[in-house]
Formats: structure tokens, C-alpha cells, sequence
């Protein structure tokens, strides 16, 4: 059996290009200013140095670590509440696999990477509402 090469969607098809990032040591409050000025439900926490690992922190994050634990915006720093490391998808993986995965995973989204860079991201809403797939 042959698998018609046309059909298969890549993850760099369907991804969203920007990426907005922030440091590791800003505060809740500055990203969540970040994202309310980029218009964004994530951002991706910047590497420390060549060895390190992305990091995530999203809306739900800030949830948590700080509406809900009672804490101060500008107590909590986004390295406290990330999520480190990432899972992240190959930017020529099939978009029938990166569904499955970040379903599986029980993650929303997953930075997509391609020769050690992020390139963008992908998401599960962004599969079904943001593309012609339906």
C-alpha cells in the first residue's frame, strides 16, 4: 500500500509562526502583561545557556501558581510555575501524530522545532479552528 504523500499535512503547515518568549526570571505579572500585549495564551521561557531546556508557561499556569495559591503577581517568578522541559514536535511530523501526541500527553500545545530551533507552535484548538482540516 502506498500512502498518497499529498495528503499528509505537516506540522509547519498547520503551525502558528510567532513566538513570543520571556525570561525565566520575570515575574507572573510581567508575563502575564506579555501575553494580554501579544495577544497570547503561552509563552515559551528562554534557555538559560546552549544546554538547558525550553520552558512553557501558560495561561493555566498562572491559574494555579498564583490565583489560586493566594500568592502576590509580583512574588511569583515564571521559573516557580513552568512547565520544564517541553515536549516538542518535528516541524515534518504528520499532523495526525502531533494530534495524537499532545492529546496523549494531556498538553494543549507543543512548540514545533526543526534542526534544534523552535520554529512555531501548534495546538490542538488551533487544528481544528484555525485550518481548513473540517
Amino acid at each position: 500500500m502506498e500512502i498518497d504523500k499529498k495528503s499528509i499535512i505537516r506540522a509547519r503547515e498547520v503551525m502558528q509562526k510567532a513566538i513570543v518568549t520571556i525570561d525565566g526570571m520575570a515575574t507572573a505579572k510581567e508575563a502575564a502583561a506579555k501575553m494580554k500585549k501579544e495577544k497570547t495564551f503561552c509563552l515559551l521561557v528562554n534557555k538559560r545557556h546552549p544546554d538547558d531546556a525550553w520552558g512553557i508557561v501558560v495561561v493555566q499556569d498562572l491559574v494555579k501558581g498564583v490565583i489560586i495559591s493566594g500568592r502576590s503577581p509580583e512574588d511569583v517568578h515564571v521559573y516557580e510555575i513552568m512547565t520544564k522541559p517541553i515536549i516538542t514536535v518535528p516541524a515534518d511530523m504528520d499532523i495526525r501524530y502531533v494530534a495524537r501526541l499532545i492529546y496523549r500527553a494531556g498538553i494543549r500545545r507543543a512548540p514545533v522545532e526543526k534542526d534544534g530551533d523552535i520554529v512555531g507552535i501548534v495546538s490542538l484548538s488551533s487544528l481544528v479552528l484555525d485550518n481548513d482540516l473540517f
